[in-house]
């Protein structure tokens, strides 16, 4: 299994899908999904750290999960039958040991984020794909990145200098999700 973050979210409008780009950390190959809208929203959320104001479905089963002790070790992406992706998350506990609960991929991410818990695709599915992530970044998408950067480091040396240290750890963050 090969761990991987979210490279990007993006959507076709000739198609109407949303799509999840995962890249491997220590490697260039990626690894896209189709994922439904309330999923992509979910996972943008989940990954811009905001909170509803009430709880999503995501959100309820991290809850549930809490608040039984049960912990998120990992979701594994492990297959594709027919067109369509298979995924686990494992969990575990003191009571029930360590179980493997069948997911739709996009609902195993967007709970995983939620829980800080890896993300892993199998080695079949990543070679499945063949995707390099440069394909996933064209010339306006590499425009539009340089701006947000420059804006995004401006911000945070601001940070620094005012001393607004927890405003400089959230700008950092999201630099090194756009510039990792």
């Amino acid at each position: 299994m090969i761990p991987v973050k979210i490279l990007k979210i993006s959507y076709q409008p000739s198609t109407r899908n949303y799509y999840l780009v995962l890249k491997e950390l220590d490697g260039d190959h990626c690894f896209p999904l189709t994922i439904g809208s309330s999923e992509a929203q979910s996972i943008a959320l989940a990954l811009e750290s905001i909170e509803p104001t009430r709880p999503m479905t995501h959100d309820l089963i991290c809850k549930l999960l809490s608040e039984i002790d049960l912990s998120l070790k990992r979701v594994r992406i492990t297959d594709i039958r027919d067109g369509v992706f298979y995924s686990y998350i494992d969990i575990e506990s003191k009571i029930f040991g360590k179980k493997e609960i069948d997911a739709r991929p996009s609902d195993a991410i967007a709970i995983a984020l939620r829980e800080n818990a890896p993300i892993l695709v199998s080695k079949k599915l990543i070679n499945y794909s063949g995707i390099d992530h440069k394909t996933f970044v064209d010339n306006n998408d590499k425009e539009k990145l340089g701006k947000l950067l420059k804006k995004l480091k401006l911000e945070l040396r601001d940070a620094v200098k005012d001393e607004k240290y927890e405003i400089a750890a959230e700008l950092r963050d999201k630099i090194k999700k756009i510039d990792p």
